[in-house]
C-alpha cells in the first residue's frame, strides 16, 4: 500500500510459508535499497507474514492484504484463483520455471553422531525410530514429506500399491509429534528435543544444523526424493487496491536475479541456474529427484486421493490405530 507522507513510501506484504524468515529477510534488504536506487523519493519497506502455507492462503481468501505469496506449494497459490478469484488462471506462466525462483527437496535432520544410523527412507519404519514432521493436512513441508516417502517407497517396492501403503502406515506408527508447520516441527526437535529424525526441506534443516553447530546435527539427503517447487506469485486483485503493482512484480522479478539466486542458494535452496549449482556443488548433495506430476498425477488429484478427508493420509491413519 502507499502510506502517506512528504516523500512517497511503498509498502508491500509477502505473504510466506513457515521456515522462509531467514531468507526473506536477507533478500528484502537488497531489494529495498534497490528501489530506493531506481526510485528516488519513493521508500519501499517488505513486511513479512508467515505460518503453515496453507493456513497463509486461508488468511488471504479470508480478506488479507496480503500483496504477494511466496509459498512451498502450488496448490496454496492455485486456491487463490479456484476460490477467490484473486489471480488469473494462466499465473504460472507469468514468471520462469513455473513462476517457482528456486526448488528444494526432503532432508534427515539426526543427532549427533546418529545414533540410530538413519541413511534412507527404510530406516525410518524401523520400530526403535521417532519422526518429527508437520502435518501434511495444514503443511506444504508436511505433504512433500508424505508424497517424498510414497514416491520412494513406490520405487523400492516395484509400483507395489500393497507394500506401499504398508510401508506409509509404519512411517506414521512412527510420527511422535504432527506439527501444524515447518518451524513448529524444528522447535519441537530441536528446543523440546523430541524424536529421533526431523524430516524438513533440506534448505531448514542445513539452516538449523548452521544456528545450532554445538550440537552436532547431522544431514542425510535421501538419494531417492521428490522436486518441491517454491511458486510465488502477485496478487492482482490485492496490488490493484493497493496501488502497488510496479513494487509487486518487480519483486518476484528480483527473486530470479544473479544477487538473488546466489544469496538463495547460501540458504541452501536449490536454483534453476546450472553455473551457480557448480560452483557449489558442495553445498548439494546429487539426487534423483521425480516430480509429483510423474508418480501422483496433478496436485488437485494429489490433493483429492492423498489429503482430503478419507483419503490415503485417513485412511492409514485410521489402519495404524486399529
Amino acid at each position: 500500500m502507499l502510506l502517506a507522507g512528504s516523500a512517497q513510501a511503498t509498502e508491500l506484504l509477502n505473504s510466506s510459508y513457515d521456515v522462509s524468515r531467514e531468507l526473506f529477510v536477507a533478500l528484502n534488504t537488497p531489494f529495498e535499497q534497490q528501489w530506493a536506487r531506481q526510485h528516488p523519493g519513493d521508500k519501499l519497506t517488505i513486511r513479512q507474514s508467515h505460518a503453515g502455507s496453507s493456513k497463509q492462503a486461508l488468511a488471504i481468501l479470508q480478506g488479507l492484504k496480503a500483496d504477494v505469496v511466496t509459498y512451498n506449494q502450488v496448490t496454496d497459490v492455485q486456491i487463490l484463483h479456484d476460490r477467490g478469484n484473486l489471480i488469473p488462471a494462466d499465473w504460472q506462466q507469468r514468471l520462469p520455471n513455473n513462476s517457482s525462483p528456486f526448488y528444494s527437496t526432503m532432508a534427515f535432520l539426526v543427532r549427533k553422531g546418529n545414533p540410530k544410523h538413519i541413511y534412507n527412507w527404510d530406516d525410518l519404519v524401523r520400530s526403535d525410530v521417532k519422526l518429527v514432521f508437520p502435518n501434511p493436512k495444514t503443511s506444504g513441508n508436511g505433504r512433500y514429506t508424505w508424497l517424498a516417502a510414497w514416491g520412494a517407497a513406490d520405487k523400492a517396492n516395484g509400483k507395489d500399491r500393497a507394500k506401499t501403503e504398508q510401508f506409509m502406515t509404519r512411517l506414521l506408527n512412527n510420527v511422535e509429534v504432527f506439527d501444524t508447520g515447518g518451524r513448529g516441527a524444528t522447535t519441537t526437535f530441536v528446543e523440546r528435543g523430541q524424536g529421533d529424525v526431523l524430516i524438513s526441506f533440506e534448505s531448514e534443516v542445513n539452516n538449523i544444523r548452521h544456528q545450532y553447530a554445538k550440537d552436532g546435527y547431522e544431514i542425510i539427503v535421501p538419494k531417492t526424493n521428490i522436486l518441491a517447487e517454491f511458486p510465488v506469485a502477485w496478487i492482482d486483485k490485492n496490488i490493484a487496491a493497493n496501488h502497488t503493482e510496479r513494487a509487486a512484480k518487480a519483486y518476484l522479478n528480483y527473486l530470479y536475479s544473479p544477487q538473488a539466486q546466489k544469496i538463495i542458494t547460501q540458504y541452501y535452496y536449490r536454483v534453476n541456474n546450472p553455473e551457480l549449482m557448480a560452483q557449489q556443488k558442495d553445498r548439494f548433495p546429487s539426487v534423483d529427484l521425480f516430480q509429483v506430476s510423474d508418480v501422483f498425477g496433478s496436485w488437485d488429484q494429489v490433493m483429492k486421493t492423498q489429503f482430503a478427508s478419507g483419503g490415503e493420509l485417513d485412511k492409514l491413519l485410521a489402519a495404524g490405530h486399529q
